[in-house]
């Protein structure tokens, strides 16, 4: 690739998994036995879920897989998954541990879920399984930080394994963004705070935003503080990130640019009675993010729209299945907000 203006699409890097949903009358106490009423496998983790989203909203946008998964079954049908909506699965590499999965065991009728996971090859995937020279996307994002193990060893120059590799891919004239997942063990800030000065964007929620900056997103009774949350975007922002931060969370979707332009859009409202499950709205809004990222919209259009792509989501109980083409999230979006889509007025 020898310049930017030959790169098209976007590269999906990180945690690829299988999440295998096992119904359960009820959760039984230590030493007990319960019986499975059914099983249904799907993909999961920020390659796949982002990617496939990205695949619906747009096919004829080139999309990229990168990551890695073990020699075996759940590794074939993850592939074959993200292969069946048009991503490229070429740079998805096989490694010595098995594909990361969640067994997911879920009671029915009250939908209350634990999670048993395996990190499997996800922990092995390092900067070496990242072919930096031959990247073809014109943006390469990286998800999900604090579940890629080997991403998040010291490295004397860069702080970690990830930092390092974003510079590089920067370096090529690549837009970077991240990822992370929430997680409680203390070293949130200090996975992340050193990849931030190479990354371009980065999209999260209220709670990681605060993790990261030591902020307070919510008071005692759960209501959002939203003074809190910009400061908190401020803070990242003076951590290095090049572009912009973008924090959503169930009210509303909020970006700050580097210039400090501040564009906060309330969250597209869909009836209750419409909503199935939240597996993966935060990829959908993402996805929605970079699409309008990658097609360079104004600040506004890009958060409705993302918000649009979580709400098709949480039509559906799975990660993929609600989501839309982008003919049919501005539908919802017009249906749903009117008043944002009059606002930004240059929408399908």
């Amino acid at each position: 690739m020898s310049n930017m203006t030959e790169r098209k699409g976007i590269m999906l890097a990180g945690n690829i998994l299988t999440d295998t949903v096992k119904m359960i009358p009820t959760f039984p106490e230590q030493g007990m036995l319960v019986t499975v009423s059914d099983i249904v496998r799907a993909v999961g983790g920020s390659v796949p879920n982002t990617g496939i989203d990205l695949a619906v909203i747009d096919p004829s946008l080139p999309l990229y897989a990168c990551g890695k998964v073990g020699d075996d079954d759940n590794g074939v049908y993850v592939k074959e998954q993200m292969a069946h909506y048009g991503m490229d699965v070429s740079r998805v590499v096989t490694g010595s541990l098995g594909t990361s999965f969640s067994d997911v065991m879920t009671v029915t009728g009250t939908g209350a879920r634990t999670f048993f996971h395996y990190r499997g090859a996800n922990a092995e995937f390092s900067p070496l399984d990242v072919d930096v020279e031959n990247i073809p996307a014109k943006m390469f994002h990286l998800g999900y930080l604090l579940l890629l193990d080997a991403m998040e060893e010291a490295d004397a120059e860069y702080g970690n394994k990830a930092a390092r590799l974003l510079a590089q891919v920067q370096a090529k004239g690549i837009k970077t963004s991240i990822d992370v997942v929430s997680e409680s063990s203390g070293h949130f800030a200090e996975v992340v705070v050193p990849v931030l000065p190479y990354c371009d964007t980065i999209v999260i929620n209220e709670i990681e935003a605060c993790q990261i900056s030591g902020n307070t997103p919510r008071d005692k009774d759960g209501k959002l503080l939203e003074d809190e949350v910009w400061s908190a975007m401020e803070f990242i922002l003076s951590k290095g990130v090049k572009d912009c931060v973008v924090v959503h969370f169930p009210e509303a979707g909020m970006m700050l640019r580097k210039d400090g332009t501040k564009t906060y859009v309330p969250s597209v409202d869909i009836p209750r009675s419409l909503i199935k499950g939240s597996v993966g709205a935060g990829d959908a809004f993402c996805a929605g993010c970079l699409y309008g990222l990658y097609h360079g919209w104004d600040d506004a259009k890009i958060l409705l729209f993302a918000s649009g792509a979580a709400v098709c989501n949480l039509t559906e109980k799975d990660a993929i299945s609600g989501l839309r083409s982008e003919a049919e999230i501005w539908k919802v979006c017009k249906e749903y907000a009117p008043e944002w889509v009059a606002q930004i007025g240059d929408v399908q």
